[in-house]
């Protein structure tokens, strides 16, 4: 329990961090540092090594690189909690599992209702299937014991879940062409970390040196960069041994170490270079276009929805049993909770529509609201919770 009260303290800092940052790109792509702001993301930034060269802009240094290790620490995160924690038995997985299930298609469907027959449109199919545990589990700490510790581990649950549907999603549908030799050499790389894995190699370095022959490789063969963030993160041993015997788990040593790394610099960067929305050149008749509107009301209305709808469901059909302490209400103003999309709505945003201007930010800015209003509603129904008995009762007639 006190490794789950450690996470929750920093996912909850870290969503009120991002709140900041996100303002303040707000802010100076709206003023008179505009052009500044434009510069410092389109600084570029250059790596060779001999006829290997890697030349970006720092935006996609921060949405390739940087965001790979963000993705490295979500593997690391799902492989211990399916090997030993809230995802390591089917009765701790069913619930969670069926709402991001939820979660993941209903707001897709909200999205494609406006934009069916769009071909160029529908590459955003999956920008509000995500939840942002960050942010989320920001909003639950301003509540304090006002929601069960149950509902808490609920939510991160759904959320890694979340995240690993969407590492499923941007492999399969966010993928262009493909070179076949930097695949070979992925491929070696991953057989490589597969055998020194299974060598009981308890070097840190070792798996370091060859995930970034790993990344480099995919980098460039096509496949987006960030999975083998992913990819490394399943071959780092849970248990190891050092030369003198002793155990220890490189996996949970390597999540401690990245935590505050990410959740407090690489998080907060990639909100900074994304969040920035040129709020002049957007039109009340854009926002109500149908890939703005996809988007708000996919997260607004289609994840409450889904993750609600799913949850109700598989309660009633006793597949799952409501989260120990929590109401009906509670669940509820968490689901609508999971509509906070933002970092992860955003980098999937930049996957679909790479040309931030065909939109004209609409697109982004359609992001920031259904994560606003997901969040101030669901905050709401969350404090003006009746307490857990009473709201139960209320909550087994009415429903």
């Amino acid at each position: 329990m006190k490794i789950i009260e450690e996470f929750i303290k920093k996912e909850s800092s870290a969503g009120l961090l991002l709140i900041g940052v996100t303002v303040l790109a707000l802010i100076l792509q709206n003023s008179p540092f505009s052009s500044w702001y434009s510069s410092f993301l389109h600084t570029p930034v250059e790596i060779r090594f001999g006829a290997l060269q890697i030349a970006k802009p720092l935006l996609l240094w921060v949405n390739d690189g940087l965001m790979a290790i963000f993705f490295f620490l979500i593997g690391l995160e799902v492989k211990r909690e399916v090997m030993e924690g809230h995802l390591s038995s089917l009765k701790q997985v069913t619930l969670p599992g069926i709402a991001a299930l939820g979660g993941m298609m209903v707001p897709a469907l909200v999205y494609i209702l406006f934009n069916k027959g769009e071909s160029f449109a529908m590459n955003g199919w999956a920008i509000p299937t995500a939840t942002d545990i960050a942010f989320a589990l920001g909003i639950l700490s301003l509540l304090g014991s006002r929601v069960p510790a149950s509902l808490k581990i609920f939510l991160m649950a759904l959320a890694i879940i979340d995240d690993l549907g969407a590492i499923v999603v941007i492999a399969i549908f966010y993928t262009s062409d493909l070179s076949m030799v930097s695949i070979s050499i992925a491929s070696v790389s991953l057989l490589l970390l597969f055998a020194i894995n299974r060598m009981g190699v308890a070097k840190k370095a070792a798996y370091i040196l060859v995930g970034t022959i790993l990344w480099v490789s995919v980098l460039k063969s096509g496949v987006h960069a960030t999975l083998a963030g992913v990819a490394l993160a399943f071959f780092i041993p849970l248990k190891s041994k050092t030369g003198n015997g002793k155990s220890f788990s490189m996996l949970k040593d390597m999540e401690r170490d990245l935590h505050h790394w990410v959740a407090f610099m690489i998080l907060p960067l990639f909100a900074f270079v994304n969040a920035g929305v040129d709020l002049r050149g957007i039109s009340l008749s854009e926002m109500l276009g149908p890939v703005p509107l996809g988007i708000m009301l996919g997260l607004f209305i289609g994840k409450q929805l889904g993750v609600f709808g799913f949850s109700w469901l598989a309660i009633r059909l006793k597949i799952a049993s409501l989260p120990k302490g929590s109401s009906w209400r509670q669940l509820y103003g968490v689901a609508i909770l999971t509509g906070i999309g933002f970092t992860m709505s955003l980098f999937v945003d930049s996957l679909a529509f790479s040309d931030s201007q065909v939109y004209k930010y609409a697109d982004k800015l359609a992001i920031l609201l259904g994560s606003f209003f997901s969040g101030i509603v669901g905050y709401l129904v969350l404090r003006s919770s009746k307490p857990e008995k009473e709201e139960d009762n209320i909550g087994q007639k009415s429903l």
